[in-house]
This record gives structure tokens, sequence and C-alpha cells, in this order.
């Protein structure tokens, strides 16, 4: 996995999530708190999607075979995808089961020291892996939005630590926030509705989780800009006179197809349209370093036929 995997941000924040899920468990021992249950199989949870997100950076490294020729890089966005199953179903689900069932059965809280102090050492820890995920965006990032930035990043692993974290910091908030109002008041049914809370939040991570890696998986174009450094590269005004139309198709988060019409002078020799695509595949590589797979086809522009839409 490249540096852009954001392969530092899942490692802080697998360290982070498995310390959160132990100590989270400890805290549910002894205060019967369900949020904290909740919590701790989140946190468990987030753990297996951070692995996930290795192990599909891994596998998507290996070469392309006959059966595979344009390789693996769309692993990742499959364990993308599985990483919001994961949290769909374990998390979320799960949050919202025992939120119900502690709202249904409401029980006061024990040894209340636990979970607040859980859950004040989680949101550090969760505050260090969330900096550490922004830290690494912002080097990709450029002047997009945080929005634009999780719509249109190719690489899947950042956008889906950055919601994970961000799920979870405002998790433990409403978690603390049920622990509170329990302790304050001597009921137990706020705990629950702090529960229930989380499996919401967790449920609408991970169906956007789920959106953006369906679009990837299957298949988005290269970023406006990369297209108009393609278009620009293939003319070079001498024998490619224009691009009559381009395709393009991310294989990977760092592998882009580039399949276009050019146009050539009707007395070009073969050997000068060979010799022009030859170069324009390396202007494309030189503007676009990802554009690794590249077809170009020579054609004549017609003006009647591309009004006509026969000129493809």
């Amino acid at each position: 996995m490249s540096a852009s995997g954001g392969t530092r941000a899942i490692v802080a924040a697998l360290a982070a999530n498995l310390a959160i899920a132990a100590a989270k468990f400890v805290a549910f021992v002894f205060s019967g708190s369900s949020s904290m249950l909740a919590e701790s199989v989140h946190s468990l949870a987030d753990s297996g999607n951070q692995g996930l997100l290795l192990l599909g950076g891994k596998k998507a490294q290996r070469e392309a075979t006959p059966q595979h020729p344009f390789g693996y890089g769309r692993e990742r966005y499959i364990y993308a995808f599985l990483v919001s199953i994961v949290l769909f179903t374990v998390g979320g689900m799960f949050a919202i089961y025992e939120g119900i069932d502690k709202i249904q059965h409401p029980h006061p809280i024990e040894a209340w020291y636990w979970p607040v102090g859980v859950l004040v050492f989680a949101i550090v820890a969760e505050g260090f892996s969330f900096r550490t995920a922004i830290k690494e965006s912002n080097e990709i990032r450029g002047s997009l939005t945080w929005s634009e930035f999780i719509k249109r990043a190719k690489a899947p692993e950042l956008p889906v630590v950055l919601l994970e974290d961000f799920g979870a910091l405002v998790g433990l908030v409403l978690a603390l926030g049920g622990v509170g109002l329990a302790l304050a008041t001597g009921n137990g049914v706020w705990d629950g509705i702090g529960t229930l809370c989380i499996g919401v939040l967790l449920i609408l991570i991970a169906i956007v989780l789920a959106a953006e890696t369906k679009s990837l998986l299957l298949g988005e174009a290269a970023g406006v800009e990369d297209v108009e450094k393609i278009k620009a590269a293939l003319v070079d005004g001498d024998v490619v006179t224009r691009v009559i139309h381009m395709r393009t198709l991310h294989l990977g988060p760092e592998e882009l197809l580039v399949a276009a019409k050019i146009a050539v002078q009707h007395d070009d020799t073969a050997s000068e349209v060979a010799d022009a695509i030859n170069a324009a595949e390396a202007r494309i590589r030189e503007a676009v370093p990802i554009a690794r797979v590249i077809y170009l086809e020579p054609d004549v522009f017609s003006e009647s036929a591309a009004q006509g839409g026969t000129n493809r």
C-alpha cells in the first residue's frame, strides 16, 4: 500500500481501538453499563475493520495474472466495502439491540468511575488516531472540503478511517452523556438511550461508506484535473491534432486505464502514426503517472461523422 493509502493512519487507529476495546469491556464488566458494552463491540469491530483494510492493501499488491490481466488494485475497494458491512451489522445493529434491551429492562450503573474513566481515556486515544488520519489526509486533500475529499478520494482507506474515527469520537460523547445522565438521575434508561443513539450513528456512517465504496467498485473515471491533463498531453499539434473521444477508468487507487480515439492527418504514414502514439503515451505518463494502461486508436476526424455520432 502506498503512503497515500494512509497506512500510518490505519495502524494508529488499530492500536487505539484494540486498547480501547479492552478497556471498555473491563468497564462493562465492573459497571454493567450497556453503553460500555456497545462501545466495546464498536471498538472491536473497528479493529477488525482496520485489519481488513491492511489485508486489502496487501492483496492489492499482487502481480497481474492471465486471469486478472489488470491486476488486483480493486481488492482495496472490496475490503473497504466489507468494512461498511461489518460496521453496519456488528457495530450498529448490536448497539441498537442492546439499547432497546436496556430501555426495556433498565438497571442502575455500578462502579461509575470505571465507565467514566475509560470513556475519558478512549476520547484521548481516539483523538490521537483521528489527528493522525487528518494529518495523512491533509497531505493529499489539497483545496477540497472534507465532504468533497471523502466523496472524490480514489484510495478508500483514509475516508474509511476518518469516518470511523469521527463516529467513534461522537459515539464516545454519546456514551458519556448516557452514562452521566443515568448516574445523575438514577435511571438506567438514559444509558440505553445513549446506546441506541450510538447504533443509529454507526448505521448512518456505514451507509455513507457503502455508497462511496460501491461507486469505486463499479468503476470511477479519473478526476477532472487528470482528465484535462491527459487530453492536453495527447495532442501534439503535429500528427495528433485532436482527441475525438476518451474514456478513463480507475483499475485501483494508483492505477488508471486510458482509452482514446485520436485524430491524425490522412496522409500520415503508419510509421509516423506509431511514433506519435508512442510519444503521446510517454506524455500522458509524465503528466499523470498513475495512467499505466493506455490504449490509443488513431482515426481521421470527420466533422459530419462526429455530428452524427458515428465517429466512435
